[in-house]
């Protein structure tokens, strides 16, 4: 799974891409709200975490521009702005949550997994399962022949990739764009 972070504070960035990267996902970063729409119209994400405070563009209005645009991408709003005039208008803006920083680690991780269990009629909870190989992407947990397997995050996340579309054939462009950060190459 691929997710956007947009936020200007660098240890904001480092905190949630480490964490996110800990559980598998690839991740993108734009610091300001015009280098994430370019992003977002050059790959594909599954999930976007947007600060509302950010230079050029506001996150409202980038929220407002993807919605407009027919994005269906969810939309995680992480904004220190905490009073209700501010999460109405988040939410009024397409944003599918919003929460207040500082913000909890592990809820803000249960919070995205929930979004992106929503965002995709293909993506569920349950165990993905091919003969003897068993994935389980809340825990992220690999199982072949009843043995824990260790993957790395690109391994776990093309192995998972496949497993979610078992009919589909992948451009090696398509495998880099949903594998790999912008400018990572394998």
């Amino acid at each position: 799974m691929k997710i956007l972070v947009v936020e200007d504070d660098q240890i904001t960035i480092n905190l949630l891409t480490r964490a996110l990267n800990a559980h598998n996902y690839t991740v993108n970063t734009a610091a300001d709200g015009e280098t994430a729409l370019q992003l977002v119209q050059a790959y594909d994400y599954d999930l976007i975490i947007l600060d509302v405070m950010i230079p050029k563009i506001d996150g409202i209005t980038l929220c407002r521009v993807l919605r407009s645009g027919g994005s269906q991408m969810p939309i995680l709003l992480v904004t220190a702005l905490d009073s209700i005039r501010d999460r109405v208008q988040g939410l009024e803006a397409g944003a599918d949550d919003y929460v207040v920083k500082p913000f909890n680690l592990p809820e803000l991780i249960a919070r995205i997994r929930a979004l992106l269990r929503r965002g995709s009629a293909t993506l569920s909870s349950t165990t993905l399962t091919w003969e003897k190989l068993q994935v389980n992407p809340d825990t992220t947990e690999v199982i072949y022949e009843e043995k824990v397997l260790h993957l790395t995050p690109k391994e776990y996340n093309l192995l998972e990739l496949f497993l979610r579309n078992p009919r589909r054939i992948f451009s090696r462009g398509a495998i880099l764009d949903r594998v790999w950060s912008a400018g990572e190459f394998p």
